[in-house]
């Protein structure tokens, strides 16, 4: 494997980001349709069913719209740095292998290790709002109570929350599968929320009454921006395209179009449900954890409401399978390139990372079934926005150090776009609390420690 001179800056170049003989690989069955349901899949989730109610009753009012379209650009410049690299890298991993091209081994190290604290809180948190629907659904919907004991953990009057737990092996057990597995669930469950999105603008759009909309902007300015770093938190997911790249058939010209497809259609849908949700009802009055049921509960419309409470839980279930799915791909990248432990990277006969689905899925089970999960979204979008940061960085650094590279996918007016994405990440970031900061410093801390204590001596890069 050819890489750039050892030393302080250690990379591997963009046409050497490829898989050595003997390595453990994945295989190549997602085609173009597959890639976008998967990314569609990770954005479109649980996150439009309560997210925007939040936004526009504490942050933006009305104009949570204009704070989704402006989260929307970000994601999407930002998508635009991402598709050169992925173009190039097409290799599990995402922006940790973007890093590892550009940067150099450690701040990739960092970008990996920031990533897997987002998939794996992300993916905790959502088992036990899956647990919570569901555990309600069952008892308002059919009649069915499931005991204290086993619906939260012992800080929370319980002894395990079972269906957290089980809901998380019955993701790990698809997962194992082969990924056209993954593939064919995750577009089933995309087409129904996708459908159940539209029938809220469909069935909402009449009842709007534009005097809610006034005042448009009550919070001003700030309260956009604000509004936009917590809609953020929504968008999170289109990177799972980019981790999926080796197991996408033509990765240099499906990833792309994938990742940009993604962010579109799920902007599109954020700001249409947004639209009608603060058109129907006063925005303050949508400031709960079901801000669509609550809009559409004075219609007198019975049905609307069980549809979507199934509707919340099908999402749920979509963005646990492929935050569950994502984290195992990054985690194989860093295995592979000996930077945490090798062994873990193993595939098996499927050519999946059974051993790391096994382990993250029973780490998440182990924390969903036994903790009170109380992250903030913030915590998860600080792990996000520095590795997108950094891609935006990596495709400023490339250009300019290595200007004659083959680019299958070319980020358009560079240095512009990727300087505005960087603006946009940074603007979002100092919207966030002190104390988010400060865990993450002591994240980037805890990783700093591993990488140097382990993975740097350990490193492909060094013979390891």
């Amino acid at each position: 494997m050819t890489t750039a001179p050892a030393g302080r800056w250690r990379r591997r170049l963009p046409d050497t980001a490829t898989i050595a003989a003997g390595e453990p690989t994945l295989a190549r069955r997602l085609g173009r349709l597959d890639l976008t349901a998967m990314g569609v899949g990770a954005i479109v989730g649980a996150g439009i069913f309560v997210i925007t109610g939040v936004a526009a009753a504490e942050k933006a009012g009305p104009a949570i719209m204009l704070s989704f379209a402006l989260a929307g650009t970000v994601c999407v410049l930002v998508a635009l740095c991402y598709c050169e690299l992925a173009a190039m890298v097409p290799v599990s991993g995402s922006a940790y292998a973007y890093t590892y091209a550009t940067l150099g081994e450690g701040p990739a190290f960092l970008v990996g290790w920031n990533l897997l604290l987002e998939y794996v809180i992300a993916g905790a948190a959502v088992a036990i709002g899956w647990s919570g629907t569901t555990v309600s659904a069952l008892d308002s919907l059919f009649g069915i109570t499931i005991p204290k004991a086993l619906a939260g953990g012992p800080a929370e009057g319980g002894v395990v929350n079972l269906p957290a737990v089980l809901i998380i092996a019955a993701i790990v057990a698809v997962l194992v599968g082969e990924v056209t597995l993954t593939a064919r669930i995750t577009k089933a469950l995309v087409g129904v929320t996708i459908g159940v999105l539209v029938l809220v603008v469909a069935v909402g759009a009449p009842h709007i009454d534009v005097g809610n909309w006034t005042p448009f902007a009550p919070f001003g300015l700030g309260g956009v921006i604000g509004g936009a770093a917590i809609a953020f938190f929504a968008f999170l997911g289109f990177d799972v395209v980019a981790t999926s790249a080796e197991e996408a058939r033509e990765p240099r010209r499906d990833v792309p179009f994938a990742i940009i497809s993604t962010v579109l259609i799920a902007t599109l849908l954020y700001g249409l449900v947004s639209a009608v949700l603060t058109g129907m009802v006063p925005f303050a009055s949508l400031n709960n954890g079901a801000p669509i049921a609550t809009a559409f509960g004075a219609l007198q419309i019975g049905w609307i409401g069980d549809v979507i409470v199934i509707a919340s839980i099908i999402a749920l279930t979509k963005g646990l399978l492929l935050i569950v799915y994502a984290q195992a791909r990054l985690m194989f990248a860093m295995c592979r390139d000996r930077l945490l432990p090798y062994g873990l990277a193993a595939t098996g006969k499927r050519s999946t990372p059974a051993r790391l689905t096994l382990l993250l899925g029973g780490l998440g089970a182990v924390i969903a079934g036994l903790l009170p999960i109380d992250i903030v979204v913030e915590l998860v979008n600080i792990g996000a926005l520095s590795a997108f940061a950094v891609v935006c960085v990596g495709v400023l650094v490339l250009r300019r150090v290595e200007p004659d590279r083959e680019r299958p996918f070319r980020t358009p007016l560079v240095p512009l776009v990727p300087v505005l994405a960087l603006i946009g990440c940074v603007l979002l970031a100092t919207t966030l609390d002190v104390l988010t900061w400060v865990r993450f410093a002591v994240w980037v801390l805890v990783g700093s420690a591993v990488y140097f204590g382990y993975g740097r001596e350990r490193s492909t890069l060094v013979g390891g």
